[in-house]
């Protein structure tokens, strides 16, 4: 070890790596994951990666279902929006958003998942008359009658979506999400908040997983999802190139 900090570094611990193999294998699958699959994928034996399993279960991350299969809990969900709070997005993507705003005079928000709920990280207001000055950076939102509540749960693994409604979240039907994530945006009928409707899309990272909804909220009475779908679809293209 002393040999290894003089060469310009500490070695990390081989263990653990391999046991974080295990947390990216299951964010990356769409259902929870059996013993065997697991071992076969990270290339250990059954019994070092049910050891592996136990730890991270301890610690939280895991939880086993009644089949006896293993999927991330709600811990490791909560970790990755603390992830996105952290990386700052609503200042990262604050000039994108009023240039946006400036284009089509229309309020423009940002919105992460947060929870069972969808949390408000960022809102530039157009010129005109603002619409509901009480929503504010924040605000948590429905997952089931806001539009980016609804982006971001279509956009969602079927895993993480059966997790939500383990902890009693209202999700949109299955046949609203398929629809959603085959256009690439969703509406909003100003059930959430009245006189009020919205058309987001999503945010993608660099890996292409969904990391945030950019929506554009407009009085019910002006509202023409047609004229704010185009310049919405450049925006997020724009913010999903940003590092």
């Amino acid at each position: 070890m002393l040999e290894a900090r003089e060469a310009g570094g500490v070695r990390p611990l081989s263990s653990v790596l391999k046991t974080l193999q295990l947390l990216d294998l299951l964010g990356k699958s769409d259902r929870p994951m059996k013993l065997m699959e697991l071992a076969a994928a990270s290339g250990s034996s059954r019994a070092t990666t049910y050891q592996k399993l136990l730890t991270l279960m301890e610690a939280g991350w895991l939880e086993q279902t009644d089949q006896g299969s293993y999927r991330l809990s709600l811990h490791a969900a909560l970790v990755g929006e603390t992830a996105l709070v952290q990386a700052n997005l609503g200042e990262r993507f604050a000039h994108v958003m009023q240039e946006l705003v400036l284009q089509v005079g229309e309020t423009a928000s940002l919105a992460v998942l947060n929870g069972n709920c969808v949390r408000l990280v960022r809102r530039v207001e157009a010129q005109q008359v603002a619409v509901r000055a009480d929503v504010k950076v924040g605000t948590l939102l429905s997952l089931n009658d806001s539009s980016s509540g609804r982006v971001l749960t279509a956009l969602s693994s079927p895993a993480y979506r059966e997790m939500l409604q383990r902890q009693g979240a209202v999700l949109a039907r299955p046949a609203m999400l398929k629809e959603i994530a085959a256009q690439g945006y969703a509406v909003s009928e100003g059930t959430d908040t009245p006189g009020v409707q919205s058309v987001a899309m999503p945010v993608f990272d660099a890996k292409g997983a969904c990391i945030a909804a950019l929506s554009l909220v407009t009085p019910a009475s002006r509202f023409d999802p047609d004229k704010l779908i185009g310049p919405l679809r450049e925006a997020v293209r724009t913010l999903s190139q940003l590092k």
